[in-house]
């Protein structure tokens, strides 16, 4: 199986972020929030982006392994919209260019763990497509915290932002359904 689906759904989820980098000022971007003062949109865009960069620097060097958590943490990303915007057009075209790869293409994960008090790198065995999936989901999850986020400051988002494809083509389903209905119902 081809990875096309799965990266362009990763490229929809960012073409939704990047609508949210274009539309916030860079004060709002930046501003402290939630009860502790602890989350910024800034923060969240610089984590989930930061994801995809792990995963695809892993699989343009064919490293032996990659870690979620040792991600380089980019000041930039969190404090410039349009820097983050930048990027955001830069990991678009770098996932389309992974298309000829195969789903299937073995990767392993490393993954810290803590054992009776000693640090340990646990080497899970993963798939491109199975990364690609996760980072979707990841992704979707924190764009419906940043949605939470922005009508806090009343940024207006479209309708669809934070929700994952797979509910996007329920909805869509529903909608055909209800239409066929009605349109066999007016017969």
């Amino acid at each position: 199986m081809s990875t096309a689906p799965l990266i362009d759904e990763n490229v929809q989820t960012l073409a939704q972020l990047a609508q949210l980098l274009s539309r916030v000022p860079t004060k709002d971007y930046q501003r402290p929030l939630g009860g502790k003062a602890t989350q910024s949109l800034g923060k969240h865009v610089r984590h989930v982006l930061e994801h995809y960069q792990t995963l695809l620097n892993a699989c343009q060097t064919s490293a032996e392994s990659f870690d979620y958590e040792q991600r380089k943490r980019e000041a930039a990303l969190e404090s410039q919209p349009d820097f983050a915007g930048e990027r955001v057009r830069e990991l678009q075209a770098r996932l389309k260019a992974l298309s000829s790869m195969n789903h299937d293409t073995t990767l392993t994960l490393s993954y810290p763990l803590e054992v009776n008090s000693a640090s340990s790198q646990a080497a899970l065995p993963t798939s491109l497509g199975r990364e690609l999936a996760f980072l979707t989901s990841h992704s979707i999850h924190h764009m419906a915290l940043l949605g939470l986020l922005c009508e806090q400051l009343d940024i207006a988002l479209p309708d669809n932002f934070g929700v994952h494809p797979s509910t996007l083509r329920y909805w869509e389903q529903q909608k055909q359904a209800k239409a066929i209905l009605k349109s066999c119902a007016d017969t």
